[in-house]
Protein backbone atom coordinates (compact mmCIF):
# COMPACT_ATOMS: atom_id res chain seq x y z
CA UNK A 1 0.00 0.00 0.00
CA UNK A 2 1.12 3.16 -1.03
CA UNK A 3 1.91 5.58 2.09
CA UNK A 4 0.81 9.86 1.73
CA UNK A 5 4.50 10.56 2.50
CA UNK A 6 5.56 9.69 -1.42
CA UNK A 7 2.14 11.14 -3.23
CA UNK A 8 3.61 14.13 -1.12
CA UNK A 9 6.82 14.08 -2.21
CA UNK A 10 5.49 12.98 -6.37
CA UNK A 11 3.33 16.00 -6.04
CA UNK A 12 6.08 18.43 -5.08
CA UNK A 13 8.68 17.23 -7.70
CA UNK A 14 6.36 17.21 -10.49
CA UNK A 15 5.02 20.96 -9.12
CA UNK A 16 8.94 22.02 -9.52
CA UNK A 17 9.05 20.46 -12.76
CA UNK A 18 11.85 17.86 -11.69
CA UNK A 19 11.83 14.59 -13.52
CA UNK A 20 12.46 11.18 -11.29
CA UNK A 21 15.81 11.20 -12.96
CA UNK A 22 16.83 14.71 -11.82
CA UNK A 23 15.81 14.58 -8.41
CA UNK A 24 17.93 11.74 -7.52
CA UNK A 25 20.57 13.76 -8.76
CA UNK A 26 19.61 17.07 -6.75
CA UNK A 27 19.25 14.40 -3.91
CA UNK A 28 22.74 12.54 -4.86
CA UNK A 29 21.09 9.21 -5.12
CA UNK A 30 20.82 7.34 -8.24
CA UNK A 31 17.11 6.94 -10.18
CA UNK A 32 17.10 3.04 -8.89
CA UNK A 33 17.68 4.35 -5.42
CA UNK A 34 14.88 7.39 -5.52
CA UNK A 35 12.15 4.04 -7.17
CA UNK A 36 12.99 2.14 -4.49
CA UNK A 37 11.87 4.67 -1.88
CA UNK A 38 8.87 5.85 -3.67
CA UNK A 39 8.09 1.93 -4.17
CA UNK A 40 8.03 1.32 -0.41
CA UNK A 41 11.06 -0.97 -1.07
CA UNK A 42 13.64 0.88 1.35
CA UNK A 43 13.05 4.23 4.35
CA UNK A 44 13.90 7.48 2.97
CA UNK A 45 16.82 8.59 5.58
CA UNK A 46 15.79 11.58 7.72
CA UNK A 47 18.57 13.39 5.68
CA UNK A 48 17.39 13.37 2.91
CA UNK A 49 13.66 13.99 3.72
CA UNK A 50 15.41 17.24 5.02
CA UNK A 51 16.94 18.23 2.18
CA UNK A 52 13.64 17.62 0.26
CA UNK A 53 11.95 20.14 2.99
CA UNK A 54 14.76 22.84 2.44
CA UNK A 55 14.97 22.19 -1.08
CA UNK A 56 11.07 22.95 -1.80
CA UNK A 57 10.27 25.30 0.81
CA UNK A 58 7.66 23.22 2.57
CA UNK A 59 7.33 21.44 6.33
CA UNK A 60 8.51 18.42 7.48
CA UNK A 61 4.88 17.88 8.47
CA UNK A 62 3.56 18.09 5.35
CA UNK A 63 6.25 16.08 3.41
CA UNK A 64 5.44 13.47 6.39
CA UNK A 65 1.03 14.17 6.47
CA UNK A 66 1.68 14.91 10.09
CA UNK A 67 -0.37 18.49 9.64
CA UNK A 68 -3.56 17.94 12.29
Amino acid sequence: MESIIYKNIEAERVRHGDTKENLAQKLDVTTKTYLNWMRGKTEIPASILLQMKRMWNVSADYLLDTDD
